[in-house]
């Protein structure tokens, strides 16, 4: 596979998937969610061996800073943001296990990414934010995935608060499984554990559950039209603009 902003590798029935544009925070753009879709269809296709895992890890200092502002700031048309929920979504219900290894920064979209996701491992040094409502925006698209892992009120009070998280605060709020340091150790104890599962049993377990906590399917459509018309404002998207050009919040003078 030819891919621009990811790096991946392929062993013995798990697929890593590292997001690849430090220059840019490792921040989600279209192209990005084409190729994580064309390796997540690859690993569901797969069959010799087949795929059972896939991690996702972002770099040292960043896991995914979430949009890209500065494409969002160059652009005169919003993004459509069904391709992205239709990713997370997918993530939830692939007949495989996805785990997020989390270090540094995880904000906005990232956070998307690992409420998405089967499994979190943080490190020690990682953090997890919604920076959202500083411009003007909520993140309708990442809310339901994170009511379904955290619950509503914990939800509720970080978009609210908008200040990044420690990895204690996160994996006593549920949003991350395990705190590790260093982090690649508890990702190996994962594997040993987790890649004896087989693929079927996998897929019919994660459809159950899917079926169960059914809230993704039912806020999709009010999130993507929330979305679409946050992102629509003018004075949302001058608040990104000035961001990107200035580096200066909406109240700052």
């Amino acid at each position: 596979m030819t891919l621009e902003t990811l790096s991946v590798e392929f062993d013995a029935g798990i697929c890593r998937v590292r997001f690849d544009r430090a220059e840019a925070g490792n921040t989600i753009n279209a192209k990005m969610i084409d190729e994580i879709s064309a390796v997540l269809q690859r690993c569901e296709e797969q069959t010799s061996p087949p795929i059972t895992i896939l991690v996702l890890e972002g770099a040292p200092d960043v896991f995914c800073a979430g949009g890209d502002f500065e494409a969002t700031a160059s652009s005169t048309e919003p993004d459509d943001p069904e391709p992205l929920y239709n990713l997370w979504l997918r993530l939830t219900q692939a007949p495989l296990i996805t785990i997020s290894v989390v270090k540094g920064r995880a904000n906005a979209g990232g956070v998307g990414f690992v409420a998405a996701s089967d499994i979190v491992l943080a490190d020690e040094g990682a953090t997890f934010g919604l920076s959202e409502l500083l411009f003007g925006l909520f993140p309708a698209c990442v809310l339901p995935f994170l009511i379904r892992r955290i619950g509503f009120q914990k939800a509720h009070y970080l978009t609210l608060m908008t200040r990044p998280i420690t990895a204690e605060e996160a994996l006593s709020c549920g949003l991350a499984d395990a705190l590790e340091s260093p982090v690649e150790t508890g990702l190996r104890q994962h594997l040993l554990r987790l890649r004896h599962l087989d693929k079927t049993a996998i897929g019919r377990y994660k459809n159950y559950m899917s079926e169960t906590a059914d809230i993704l399917h039912q806020r999709k459509a009010p999130a993507l039209d929330a979305n679409r018309a946050l992102f629509s404002d003018p004075k949302v998207r001058a608040n990104i603009s000035r961001y990107v050009n200035e580096m200066k919040l909406p109240w700052e003078k």
